[in-house]
């Protein structure tokens, strides 16, 4: 798809729990036996040529920056460059997500950096965020979970997770994260320090506290899922084989860097339901609640660099929020008790990674390089508070507020006025996400052309089914976005020419249902094979017009251009039958309804 693309099938997967019949090593066996039987780990210097350089001798960034980490090269100084094209004679196991390349990244075209890796470990992304153009997750809610998890780096590396003493005021906080944003870049000392001292709480394959992982799955679960149960794409159990041909008895294992990026789709997109068994105390279950994303689209402020998405994308902290409460998984003391959690949600960056209703872990094959084996079941017996600041937030007819769901035929264009709107708008009360509020700060110093809005969610329901991942990206939209102290007019523009699509939409169903029943004598409107085809010729064109109008601020003849559109659609989706009298008798008089139907008679006395 283009740039505004949205779609990416993943096919109707139904999960349910089947039998397993793989077996793998215990998790802890593989770990220490591969612990002993591999040789110390170390990094060829620049120049020196490897004996043997197969699959795992990957080219990747290393640091600059003295570090306790053994994959660290020392450079000659604080200030020189990092060097680049290390290769590593021997893989970690217990692959540390730090060092080890695993999130697909994009480069910008003017980066420097003499090699650019498809893959990066976390701290070269963080390093040369500056140098990134975007994530190349290639799964969108994956990508979505990424992010998150980047937001609350961010903002420890940054300090920005709190307010300092004096800063009551959400200005002062403002004007610290503008002041990073005009140094260019991450400091690169304080990303050390970060990730050396959780350095261990980093490896996916930890014998004990592995990265968002629970590894007393091993003894609290009765026997492993499978990889087929992790990887969101597959079939698992007794479910049909739609995409890939996937079997319990031989599955195909994925590479670790895959394994995470569904671990992740799991922490925040898992299905409700029936799971594996777990056992604690003497509670024994297998159900759980959905996850804190399930069936939503997240809307996500992008700049021109991953270093500007993600300082646009940091939520503010409130004045009360205490950094040594405010706990990431990965930095929890101790992992919760499932029965009887504490208070897990305490500011941003828990609210960003600990909402998780699922439990997994992960088993590594010999070396480490693929997931064997896979736990899966629930975290938690109470429901953890939902809350998400990149969430539009609407209210049900009960009173309730709820996420807007994620509609795979649903473009982005038509949720530009909860996007951009300051207040509530519509039936349903849609609210923009809060998170655009914080990035609106951002706008009066970064050029307005390059912030943009990204789109990144799962059209699911909240069991079983997954239809399609959704993506899509807006042009720069955000110098549109209504604020208190800046009224803008345009704001109101693109308002109305949504609503003018949308209108011309609605017509148009209504017209070619109404067309359809009248040619074959059907009892009441319903969908048809025209409504069908009249939408898949009019909702593409209506969005390409959208864009063009919005890139060059063209509000004129607004009403008419969307009208158009309808009525060549619908001439189209209604041409077969144009030439039979029958055909053509219904196919005019429904025509009416593109422009409102028939005027209502007044009542007479």
């Amino acid at each position: 798809m283009g740039l505004h693309g949205r779609r990416a099938p993943v096919g109707a997967l139904r999960r349910r729990p089947g039998k397993e019949v793989t077996k793998s090593p215990h998790f802890q066996q593989a770990i220490l036996l591969q612990c002993e039987k591999s040789p110390r780990l170390r990094v060829l210097r620049r120049g020196e040529t490897p004996a043997r350089a197969g699959r795992n001798g990957r080219l990747g960034l290393f640091s600059s920056t003295p570090s306790a980490h053994p994959r660290h090269v020392r450079g000659e100084g604080p200030d020189s460059s990092p060097p680049l094209g290390g290769v590593m004679t021997s893989p970690d196991p217990r692959f540390p997500l730090t060092t080890r390349p695993c999130v697909p990244v994009r480069w910008h075209p003017d980066a420097t950096a003499p090699q650019r890796p498809e893959l990066l470990g976390i701290r070269d992304l963080l390093v040369h965020a500056h140098e990134i153009s975007n994530l190349a997750i290639p799964l969108p809610p994956a990508a979505s979970a990424m992010m998150r998890v980047l937001y609350a780096l961010t903002l420890r590396i940054t300090g920005l997770d709190h307010r300092q003493p004096g800063e009551r005021a959400a200005s002062s906080w403002d004007v610290r994260r503008f002041d990073i944003l005009e140094r260019g870049r991450f400091d690169e000392h304080s990303i050390d320090a970060y990730l050396d001292r959780y350095s261990e709480r980093f490896w996916l394959y930890h014998p004990e506290r592995p990265f968002l992982q629970d590894a007393r799955l091993s003894t609290q679960c009765t026997k492993p899922a499978g990889v087929n149960k992790l990887i969101t794409t597959r079939p698992s159990g007794g479910n049909h084989s739609w995409f890939s041909h996937a079997s319990p008895h031989n599955p195909s294992l994925p590479t670790s860097d895959q394994a995470l990026l569904h671990l992740l789709i799991w922490n925040y997109y898992g299905p409700s339901g029936t799971c594996a068994i777990r056992t604690v105390g003497e509670v024994s279950a297998g159900n759980t609640s959905a996850g804190p994303l399930r069936g939503t689209l997240s809307y996500h402020p992008e700049g021109k660099s991953l270093f500007e998405s993600l300082l646009a994308g940091v939520p503010r902290p409130s004045a009360t929020v205490d950094p040594t409460q405010d706990l990431c998984p990965w930095e929890w003391p101790e992992l919760p008790d499932p029965l009887r959690p504490r208070e897990l949600i305490n500011g941003p960056c828990s609210g960003l990674t600990a909402r998780s209703q699922h439990a997994l872990l992960l088993t590594p094959d010999a070396d480490g390089e693929h997931t064997a084996n896979a736990y899966v079941t629930w975290a938690y017996r109470n429901k953890m508070p939902r809350g998400d600041d990149y969430l539009i937030w609407q209210i049900s007819k009960d009173g309730n507020p709820y996420p807007r769901p994620a509609e795979s035929d649903r473009a982005l264009w038509r949720d530009m006025d909860a996007l951009l709107r300051l207040d509530a708008v519509g039936e349903r009360q849609a609210r923009r996400p809060t998170i655009f509020t914080t990035a609106a700060e951002l706008l009066s110093e970064t050029p307005s052309e390059t912030m943009k809005v990204r789109s990144l969610g799962f059209d699911q329901d909240g069991q079983a089914k997954d239809r399609q991942f959704v993506s899509a990206s807006t042009p720069p939209v955000l110098d549109l976005m209504e604020r208190r102290d800046l009224d803008i007019d345009q704001t109101r523009h693109v308002e109305h020419m949504q609503w003018w699509g949308e209108r011309a939409g609605r017509r148009l169903d209504t017209a070619t249902k109404r067309a359809w029943m009248l040619y074959t004598d059907a009892s009441k409107l319903a969908p048809c094979a025209w409504s069908r085809k009249a939408a898949a010729r009019y909702w593409p064109a209506a969005e390409t017009e959208f864009w063009r109008r919005l890139r060059t601020r063209d509000w004129d003849d607004m009403p008419a251009a969307f009208r158009r559109l309808a009525e060549r659609a619908y001439d189209e989706a209604t041409a077969p039958v144009a030439t039979i009298a029958r055909g053509a008798r219904a196919r005019e008089q429904a025509r009416i309804d593109l422009y409102g139907g028939s005027p209502k008679k007044k009542r007479t006395a």
